[in-house]
């Protein structure tokens, strides 16, 4: 038996990269999962037919998460098609391409905390009420290094993520008492289709693995496997932490100093 067999999940930003990992994860250990993309339809089929193959049942919901309104239609239709929620996982993200946070435009910097803080958020707050009164649920937030690390930029991302963190902290606060674990995965370097184009140029790989202790980007599966153990009851007595999977990155910040 899976570790989380008969659990209902929903993951977002599920059609590829972490998010993906995590979802068929949960379907291999047992879960029902529905897939949430925004605009990789094919991606999302493709993760929801390697957990149907695994024996868990899978189906797909779009929602453009840069408008918040959506996330709340995403959960309604998540209990629609699950019946109840046990595990929530907020994936999906975004950033703003600029070489400096000065040049971010308005709408970019709104855009990036909608679909990284204001949307998590809302799905977060759903879930939370279904929960308590369930009694039990696992709501995990998929965060970054850059909840604290700042980086050139990255003012957008940077204030969203370290937002998620704090929604992670005060939610585990509120909902441990009615059942309820909140905790925040906060990945370093991974390699996935957002890295992809940086990863793939040497000079910026090499770049950016030096300042990793491990010496290279890690998997999606790394950042599943956390994933799996705060979902399921191996993680029962673990609420509002924040697990940093990077490589030991966070520990070489400073180290020229």
């Amino acid at each position: 038996m899976g570790k989380l067999e008969g659990k209902k999940a929903l993951v977002t930003g599920a059609d590829s990269g972490i998010g993906q990992a995590i979802a068929i994860t949960f379907g291999r250990e047992g879960a029902d999962v529905l897939v949430h993309y925004g605009s990789d339809a094919e991606g999302a089929r493709s993760t929801a037919e390697q957990i149907r193959s695994n024996g868990a049942s899978a189906d797909t919901a779009q929602a453009d998460l840069a408008d918040p309104n959506n996330a709340r239609m995403l959960f309604i239709e998540a209990l629609e098609r699950l019946g109840s929620l046990d595990i929530l996982v907020n994936c999906a993200g975004t950033g703003a391409a600029v070489e400096d946070s000065l040049s971010t435009p308005l709408d970019d910097f709104v855009r990036v905390l909608n679909i990284d803080l204001v949307s998590p958020w809302a799905l977060v707050q759903a879930a939370g009420k279904h929960m308590s009164e369930r009694g039990s649920g696992s709501i995990i937030n998929i965060t970054s290094v850059h909840e604290e690390i700042p980086s050139p930029g990255g003012v957008a991302y940077d204030a969203a993520k370290g937002g998620l963190r704090n929604v992670t902290r005060t939610m585990a606060l509120e909902l441990a008492p009615k059942g309820v674990r909140v905790n925040n995965i906060a990945p370093g370097m991974i390699a996935t289709p957002m890295t992809a184009e940086k990863l793939e140029d040497p000079e910026q790989a090499q770049q950016s693995t030096s300042r990793i202790p491990m010496g290279r980007p890690g998997k999606p599966q790394e950042i599943a496997n956390v994933a799996l153990l705060l979902a399921s009851d191996d993680g029962s007595y673990v609420t509002g932490s924040s697990y940093f999977v990077d490589g030991g990155l966070m520990q070489s910040v400073g180290g020229g100093a």
